[in-house]
């Protein structure tokens, strides 16, 4: 029986199991703990900080020298997973060439509810602009990136108009820009959305001045990802671009959903470097 688009069930969990294009996933989260680890472990001047008053309001920041750029990243995990504790690692390649870091932590389903999560993570990227002077960053100089459940997170937040025209360029991998087949997949358990949550919650049926609104976008994925995740980053960018915004795709080979985010900040990879010039634009 179709579900969605020809999916039967067992098809479309399928599509939004990223795990099936990975040898090991444990491996690959393993591996977020570990360099996050690292990063905690061997750079300097890092600080917890607290963006509001919830308990998992808080974000973690590692400074690198006075008017740095700043890149703000947002960890996936479908909204009910991970953390910012599993997602500083890519600290270990911007901050020693000059880029701040930080790593937003937010509330996860089904404690949180999706609206919850989006208001957390918007709120915690407008508290670092306003206070990205104070924290010794250049407030001119912001990149937003998220992954996956986090692209989503960080799509909506430049969406918000209290933060247009604020942030210089967005690096959003492999992302789900459209939540109506979440609905109808496992996913959806815990974070119970139905079809009209699931549709404003959606940065891809925005109001076409939000879309406009949006800064220059470059969109990710790895080679090893399911079809659904490639269908939601081209809609995506179809969407983006007949709004007038800049969007630059990549399909980057030899990667998959989990170890994408590792070339986020290494410059000699083709990922880094378009994160790179999105400040330097």
């Amino acid at each position: 029986m179709t579900v969605y688009r020809g999916f039967d069930q067992r098809e479309l969990d399928r599509e939004y199991s990223p795990s099936t294009k990975v040898a090991d996933f444990d491996a690959e989260l393993a591996a977020y703990a570990a360099q996050s680890r690292r990063a905690y472990q061997e750079l300097a001047g890092h600080r917890e900080l607290r963006y509001g008053t919830a308990g998992p309001e808080r974000l973690d920041f590692f400074p690198a020298g006075p008017g740095a750029p700043l890149h703000v990243f947002v960890h996936g995990g479908f909204w009910q997973e991970l953390g910012k504790e599993d997602s500083v690692f890519p600290a270990l390649d911007l901050v020693p060439h000059g880029t701040a870091f930080a790593a937003v932590g937010y509330g996860l389903a089904p404690q949180w509810t999706v609206e919850q999560i989006t208001e957390q993570v918007t709120t915690a990227v407008l508290w670092l602009v306003e206070h990205a002077a104070e924290l010794g960053t250049d407030p001119a100089r912001v990149v937003l990136s998220g992954s996956s459940a986090g692209a989503h997170l960080a799509a909506s937040a430049l969406l918000d108009p209290r933060l247009r025209g604020r942030i210089r360029g967005a690096a959003l991998l492999s992302g789900v820009y459209d939540l109506e087949p979440v609905t109808l997949s496992y996913v959806n358990q815990p974070l119970g959305l139905d079809l009209d949550r699931a549709r404003r919650l959606s940065p891809l049926y925005a109001a076409p001045d939000a879309l406009a609104a949006l800064p220059p976008v470059l969109l990710a994925l790895g080679e090893h990802e399911t079809a659904e995740f490639g269908r939601q980053q081209a809609e995506f960018a179809e969407t983006a671009r007949e709004n007038g915004v800049p969007v630059h795709e990549l399909l980057v080979g030899g990667r998959n959903h989990f170890d994408l985010v590792f070339d986020l900040g290494k410059v000699e990879t083709v990922l880094g470097a378009a994160v790179e010039a999105l400040w330097r634009s």
